[in-house]
């Protein structure tokens, strides 16, 4: 068959024939209700005008304390080609009565033109890791034509955003989603319509709105009631919530996949070999099928994680062998792993940077990970952990067990919380849970970079930054990272 023959032959499929912009000006007013002030294209979908770049859609959503539309101006310098607005402008726009409700349909117009795959992934811990590894997955195995929620974009106004960024032409498309209070999930799985939908796992993370895991579970759960016809469930065999998760899919129609080392799981952890950079080469069975792949980030917690994401991609039609290779090269996330070497006191050491976010069960997963880091020395520095209520005091407290379980030498213990472990460790000074620990208590970010430098990093130490957003402990590790001359590690 000659060159010519061979194009005529090539499989056309629909969404070959999609446009190449993200969106035109005609296909918005439609999506919308609204009414375009002229022919134009955009290539993205922005909601902060200090992230327009140039060919945005700029949407001047009302919050309850500001305007988008006080931002146009600064967006259309930055080069957004149009802005959706509740009023007439001067610029190249699209006219709705309400920009909020505008945002909605248009992700429901775009989740309805392209024939994607999507997956829904939350928990209450890892959702964000296990989202970007799915996404990396499904990515390589399509060539480039899976998209993601970017960030943490995982609310009311971020999940919407994410699908109105999606392209036409998109095989996959994974979304993040996350909660405060019991219904959200519900909102945000109707905007999705998922085909998979992952639960990580349930831990204790904003027990302060819901009361109990088992609330927090029965949240978690109603992403499956977004789920399309004959869609499936992706639940953590391992959790004590099993049980309730399983409920939850069941009375959703939903195909059951569960993951985990429990003899039930469907794809069951046989074996896990810690490998020399801090990662682990993993053995799995499908029932149908063995895997072996390596997972390069450090961490029990990861090794749970990696099953969560081949059991999403095996559900979502994707490749197996990908999935292996996007979790070999997998690397720290910014506030959520990223490892850097910084200049210490005769060389260098390891900054692990897990400042975006903070809860009981993370809080015990990364510390376990530090003691299992090769360190002359390690050092804690730890953020309160937000939306525990009444729960708190004790939470806090009973991290002074898996501080002495990882080896901990010094601590920085930082916000209001943190009293509660100051007080347990205090009253432990001296004795065998204590050991050798030191501690000091701060107040706020600036406070901490200042007890970290009056103790002193010196080379080999290995250094664990965790806490709630809040916190902002990633001013600190932005201060240490800033004198790093090694690179990222991973």
């Amino acid at each position: 068959m000659n060159a010519h023959r061979a194009l005529r032959a090539w499989p056309i499929r629909p969404r070959d024939s999609a446009g190449l912009a993200l969106w035109d000006s005609a296909a918005l007013a439609e999506a919308m209700g609204g009414m375009a002030s002229g022919a134009f294209q955009v290539s993205g979908v922005e909601i902060d005008s200090r992230d327009v770049r140039p060919g945005d859609l700029f949407f001047a959503l009302k919050g309850e304390t500001t305007d988008g539309h006080r931002f146009l101006d600064k967006a259309f310098a930055n080069g957004a080609a149009a802005a959706v607005v509740d009023r007439s402008i001067d610029w190249p726009h699209i006219l709705v009565p309400e920009t909020g409700a505008a945002l909605m349909a248009l992700a429901a117009r775009s989740r309805s033109r392209a024939a994607a795959v999507r997956i829904g992934v939350t928990g209450s811990v890892g959702k964000t890791g296990v989202k970007e590894a799915i996404f990396a997955a499904l990515d390589r195995a399509s060539r480039g034509q899976a998209h993601r929620s970017v960030r943490s974009y995982n609310n009311h106004v971020g999940v919407p955003l994410s699908l109105a960024r999606m392209p036409a032409r998109c095989r996959y498309g994974v979304f993040e989603m996350g909660m405060n209070h019991a219904g959200e999930i519900a909102d945000l799985t109707a905007t999705v319509r998922p085909h998979v939908a992952v639960i990580t796992t349930i831990a204790p993370a904003h027990i302060e709105n819901l009361g109990s895991e088992e609330a927090i579970a029965d949240a978690k759960g109603e992403i499956f009631a977004g789920l399309e016809p004959r869609g499936t469930a992706v639940i953590p065999a391992d959790s004590p919530h099993f049980e309730r998760l399983r409920g939850h899919a069941g009375a959703a129609g939903a195909k059951i996949i569960s993951f985990g080392r429990a003899a039930h799981a469907d794809l069951r952890l046989l074996d896990a070999i810690p490998s020399a950079n801090g990662g682990a080469l993993v053995t799995a069975d499908f029932g149908d099928t063995r895997l072996c792949y390596s997972v390069a980030e450090p961490g029990e917690h990861w090794i749970a994680n990696s099953l969560a994401v081949m059991a999403a991609v095996r559900a979502a039609g994707g490749d197996l062998g990908s999935a292996g290779l996007a979790l070999a090269e997998m690397g720290g996330l910014k506030g959520r792993g990223a490892r850097h070497r910084i200049a210490a006191i005769g060389g260098h050491a390891l900054l692990i940077d897990e400042s975006y976010n903070a809860n009981p069960a993370s809080m015990r997963a990364t510390l376990h990970q530090l003691g299992q880091t090769p360190a002359s020395r390690r050092i804690a520095v730890l953020g309160s952990m937000k939306e525990l209520g009444e729960f708190a005091p004790a939470f806090h407290a009973q991290l002074a067990e898996p501080l002495a379980e990882a080896n901990v030498d010094h601590a920085v213990l930082v916000g209001d919380e943190m009293r509660a472990l100051a007080r347990d460790l205090g009253k432990g000074a001296g004795g065998a849970l204590a050991g050798g620990l030191t501690f000091a208590h701060c107040d706020g970010p600036a406070e901490a970079i200042a007890a970290l430098e009056e103790f002193g990093i010196a080379v080999g130490d290995a250094i664990l930054v965790k806490g709630s957003n809040s916190i902002g402990l990633g001013r600190l590790v932005t201060h240490f990272a800033a004198r790093d001359h090694g690179g990222r590690d991973g």
